[in-house]
């Protein structure tokens, strides 16, 4: 194995990167004026020990170790298995978050075996709707087969801030500015009820109907702040 290959498998450099990426987190967490609308549901959801499926945009990451009120509950994070989904996990661990590695060897069956068991222990269920690789902002039906599955409600989660600037990636990892900034979380209840037998026809109508749920909250979110959709500011 090559030397740039066992610095990049360390586990004492991946664990280095993990903390000076949830550091950012927090500084931009603890710079930023925030507004936390809508979460009364979710507030009263957690402090019962009801689980719920959180779903969000990939691009909106860098702040989901918020996202979820882990002063009154636990939610399981399901990441990526490869390298970058991987930091992911060990930053959002850092939170107090759990996580499940979701890989290409794993299969759907045993992934959703898992998360369901995580919600029968009363834990929530995180998930980017359009990750690990997208298409950006292409909701996939997992959320669908596992509201479905469980019966559980599912909350569409996004935050913005008014500065911020979009990153180079498929996803265009939106990273807000770590000091004098504005953001707000918002969460919404995707209401719309997925029949135990839906048709392959109307899953898809379902994931079109998430999907919109997503870009209109995230759209909202930006307007709350702002901030004009793909605009990047200092």
């Amino acid at each position: 194995m090559s030397l740039r290959k066992r610095i990049a498998n360390s586990e004492t450099v991946l664990n280095w990167a993990a903390r000076r990426i949830a550091g950012y987190i927090r500084m931009v967490h603890r710079n930023t004026s925030w507004q936390r609308i809508g979460y009364e549901d979710l507030d009263r959801l957690a402090e019962q020990g009801e689980p719920v499926i959180v779903v969000l945009w990939h691009q909106r990451l860098a702040q989901s170790p918020y996202f979820y009120p882990l002063d009154k509950g636990r939610i399981c994070s399901i990441t990526s298995a490869a390298r970058a989904g991987s930091m992911v996990g060990r930053v959002q661990t850092l939170f107090g978050m759990d996580t499940i590695a979701m890989s290409s060897h794993k299969r759907h069956v045993a992934l959703s075996r898992e998360v369901l068991g995580k919600m029968k222990q009363g834990i929530s269920i995180g998930i980017a709707a359009d990750g690990p690789r997208g298409p950006e902002r292409v909701s996939s039906t997992v959320p669908l087969i596992w509201a479905r599955t469980s019966g559980k409600r599912v909350f569409g989660i996004t935050y913005s801030t008014r500065h911020g600037r979009e990153a180079g990636t498929w996803d265009r990892l939106l990273m807000p500015r770590p000091w004098r900034n504005t953001g707000v979380f918002l969460c919404r209840e995707w209401t719309d009820t997925v029949p135990r037998k839906a048709s392959e026809a109307q899953l898809e109508e379902l994931r079109q109907s998430l999907e919109r749920h997503m870009n209109d909250i995230t759209a909202e979110a930006d307007e709350i702040v702002g901030r004009t959709p793909w605009e990047n500011t200092g």
